[in-house]
């Protein structure tokens, strides 16, 4: 047996073979020698390895292994390989990058990839505070007294717990402490910060009551976690920031609001439940008040950390800061999406732009996908009602209704229609479509496909089924 496997892997092209072909020269020519020959590496890696666990009795001509290295090559190198098709109709899709960016944020990166004034006083031409551009922007839309941001609202909640509660006890309610993706987990954050958790009330309830009677000479404040991506239903309850922040000004102790998606405008215009606003939790005099810049914002991907000026100082002294500091190119395309907000045109906002497209729309979206499907052979596309999400732990069971295409398995092609297969091979393509499986069906969302993709799915469509 492993000398037939030796014969048969001796069919493979070696490296420098295939870049003496011809359609190694063409590759050397679009692509470059150096990302040509890591690829190729790669390729020849995997078969060998098929070849050996799957009993393969053959290996793929040099077409054939042309075909895969021009695709991971675009993947590797051009723009179109690194783009997907949203139709899943989860609008914050955290494996596909969460929210898109406005086109001024877009503008403002590729601004940021030259010299920029990233921290540098235009007066003095001396260095500056990195966040100073967008400082008062927060400040602006929150009415905090100042502001830092952080390269993720995780990261938020670490420095800030590592900095006001470092060998202190911190009062969290057990209802809140959450798990989100990625096994980030708050009692786990709370011991790796140097805090020393200390659990109030239960699961279902928690009573002022119970915070008051937990303060010590060891107490070092109250951290209020909001549940963003889970919901306690039924007889349940927690004082709110209000509250906490009047106990916390009692014993002269600081209150801590982590918001986890944050949001600076309400939701409920969108048909959505109203989520806790950053700018209530300052008024009510929360100390420090954290959210994502990449969620309800629909920024890049940030930690937007603000509250008392005594403590984002210190906060920015921590060791921690220059750690999780954000990038040039993330700060100017947070600043181009806070500029919206500030001036209300939250339409520019791709998340808000989503929010707001009529059903109306979406069907006659939908219609023209259908339409301009109609040659494909041994499928049935129609149009049905569908309810999209807001995605990344944010409002997590709140439907909003729009409409989808469903693709299912003409009568005369079920045995032969897989839609794992048809679903994989959608994801391979240029750019990547990502949708729903349900029952044996496709399902394309429409809200979260942008007009301008509407032919480039069309396209994915018609490759992928008349394989």
């Amino acid at each position: 047996m492993h000398l037939e496997i030796s014969k048969i892997l001796r069919n493979l092209p070696s490296v420098s073979d295939f870049l003496q072909t011809g359609l190694g020269s063409e590759l050397i020519q679009e692509f470059g020698e150096g990302v040509l020959k890591l690829e190729l590496r790669q390729i020849l890696d995997e078969i060998r390895s098929q070849v050996r666990t799957e009993k393969k009795e053959a290996v793929p001509g040099e077409e054939e292994i042309g075909s895969r290295l021009r695709e991971r090559l675009i993947r590797l190198t051009k723009p179109l390989g690194r783009k997907a098709i949203n139709a899943t109709g989860i609008i914050l899709h955290t494996n596909l990058g969460r929210a898109p960016l406005c086109e001024e944020a877009m503008s403002a990166v590729a601004s940021a990839t030259h010299y920029s004034l990233l921290e540098i006083d235009l007066e003095t031409g001396k260095r500056s505070q990195r966040d100073k551009g967008i400082e008062p922007l927060i400040m602006e839309l929150t009415g905090c007294e100042a502001a830092t941001v952080v390269n993720n609202n995780a990261a938020a909640t670490m420095i800030i717990l590592n900095t006001l509660f470092k060998g202190k006890e911190v009062m969290i309610s057990r209802g809140q402490l959450v798990e989100i993706g990625g096994a980030f987990r708050m009692p786990d954050v709370m011991q790796s910060s140097g805090a020393i958790m200390r659990e109030v009330g239960t699961t279902n309830r928690t009573h002022l009551a119970d915070y008051e009677d937990a303060f010590t000479d060891r107490s070092g404040g109250i951290i209020h976690v909001h549940n963003s991506n889970y919901r306690i239903r039924g007889f349940s309850g927690t004082p709110d920031i209000r509250e906490l922040c009047v106990l916390g000004k009692t014993h002269n102790l600081p209150v801590v609001d982590d918001l986890g998606s944050g949001a600076l405008t309400l939701l409920s215009p969108y048909g959505l439940p109203d989520e806790p606003l950053v700018q209530d939790s300052i008024k009510a005099g929360a100390d420090a008040v954290c959210f994502s810049g990449d969620k309800l914002i629909g920024g890049a991907q940030a930690g937007i950390i603000c509250g008392k000026k005594e403590l984002i100082q210190r906060i920015r002294g921590n060791p921690f800061a220059r750690m999780f500091r954000v990038d040039k190119m993330t700060l100017t395309a947070l600043q181009a999406t806070l500029v919206h907000l500030i001036n209300g045109d939250l339409k520019k906002i791709p998340f808000y732009q989503m929010l707001s497209r009529s059903v109306d729309e979406l069907e006659a979206q939908a219609q023209q996908i259908i339409q301009e499907s109609k040659g494909i052979k041994g499928v049935i596309l129609s149009l049905e009602d569908g309810l999209a999400f807001v995605g990344s732990g944010s409002i997590p069971d709140e439907g909003i209704p729009g409409k989808v295409v469903r693709i299912t398995a003409a009568p005369d092609s079920k045995e032969t229609f897989s839609v794992e297969g048809k679903a994989r091979q959608l994801r391979h393509s240029l750019p990547s479509v990502f949708c729903r499986i349900k029952d044996d069906t496709l399902l394309f969302d429409m809200r979260t496909v942008q007009s301008d993709e509407v032919e480039l799915l069309v396209h994915a469509l018609k490759k992928a089924f008349s394989q």
